[in-house]
């Protein structure tokens, strides 16, 4: 198994399963030509503190979570792909002799590693993948080095192999986004030297990737998210979180709640974006992108889209990873089309099959 999805060329159909804060998301696709199909995903609440931050506390519960969301979807497949979030990765790109074997570059990569990871290379899982010929040196090529903490992953493993399935990729969420970016993209107005900002509004996390022509040139991760919106709502009327939640999804809430709570809450994710944008322009060469792009539960939130396009002035849109994709009789379309903005990193792991 590759550590590392995006680094694993070959690899054979798999469910693609995003496990979050608050929740796991299993996704099934297949390939017809140059399309794929939805053929059954499933999204299940985890229980309080089972992850923390996207740190796996109790792997038990998870796979119970997700032993049952395998059960719920009837997919016959058992080979998963996961991720660890990006602040859990260290990557670096480089430079190696051209002409040598992969064992060659493997074992000389594992025995230059300290120099690259401020870990102790016995507690790090590492991979790597070559980039092509260096632009400095046509003797040398240019590696991309990944590295992660082993428990990161060993977690991830556990909670695959408990729920019955086999883990056949442990993949770097920021590349799994920018895997389902592609079918993104493709709905853009123009597609061609664009800077792009993917702002993935989860339940307790912000992620906020930008990518040009495609690549991902820049990733960072916040604590904000809609946990903060039913929090707030459960404090004000006095609800349990699983009522606040539940009021909050399907309205019924009092009269005051619009302004009082959900406007000041839009307000404060205007102010994440902004500040989410500035660090990326003060840690690089550019001062300003060309779309927005909101992913994770926050997404769909009535009015957000107008509102960053009016307080930003940059055209905004929602993510919808299945816009172009036929989908499956037994998938409920609605569902899906409502879920698709929280579905992106589910959806570039179960991509993984198209790079077979």
């Amino acid at each position: 198994m590759g550590i590392f999805g995006f680094l694993d060329k070959k690899t054979k159909p798999v469910l693609g399963v995003d496990i979050s804060s608050t929740s796991v998301k299993l996704l099934e696709l297949s390939r017809h030509g140059d399309r794929f199909r939805v053929e059954t995903y499933a999204v299940r609440a985890l229980p309080p503190n089972a992850v923390v931050e996207k740190n796996i506390n109790d792997p038990a519960a998870v796979a119970e979570v997700l032993r049952t969301l395998v059960k719920q979807s009837k997919s016959k497949l058992r080979q998963a792909a996961v991720a660890v979030a990006g602040s859990a990765v260290i990557t670096k790109a480089i430079e190696q002799p051209a002409g040598l074997s992969d064992d060659d570059m493997e074992n000389r990569i594992y025995l230059e590693a300290d120099q690259y990871i401020p870990f102790d290379t016995d507690e790090v899982s590492i991979d790597f993948e070559v980039l092509g010929e260096s632009p400095n040196d046509p003797e040398m090529v240019e590696v991309l080095l990944a590295a992660c903490r082993t428990e990161n992953v060993d977690s991830r493993v556990e909670t695959l192999q408990l729920a019955g399935l086999e883990e056949k990729i442990v993949d770097v969420e920021a590349y799994a986004m920018e895997r389902s970016f592609e079918l993104v993209l493709e709905q853009l107005e123009d597609q061609d030297n664009q800077v792009v900002a993917v702002l993935d509004i989860g339940a307790t996390m912000t992620t906020l990737s930008v990518l040009v022509d495609g690549r991902t040139i820049y990733t960072r991760e916040q604590l904000f998210g809609g946990r903060q919106l039913t929090e707030e709502i459960q404090r004000r009327y006095g609800l349990s979180m699983e009522e606040a939640g539940l009021a909050k999804k399907q309205g019924g809430l009092p009269d005051d709640y619009q302004s009082e709570v959900l406007e000041p809450f839009k307000e404060a994710v205007i102010q994440q974006v902004t500040r989410s944008l500035q660090f990326f322009f003060s840690a690089s060469e550019y001062n300003d992108v060309d779309y927005i792009v909101l992913a994770g539960g926050v997404a769909s939130m009535e009015g957000l889209v107008e509102l960053i396009e009016e307080k930003l002035g940059t055209q905004t849109l929602i993510a919808n990873p299945f816009a172009n994709m036929s989908v499956a009789s037994r998938v409920n379309a609605a569902a899906l089309a409502n879920d698709a903005p929280s579905l992106m990193v589910a959806t570039g792991l179960a991509m993984r099959r198209s790079f077979d």
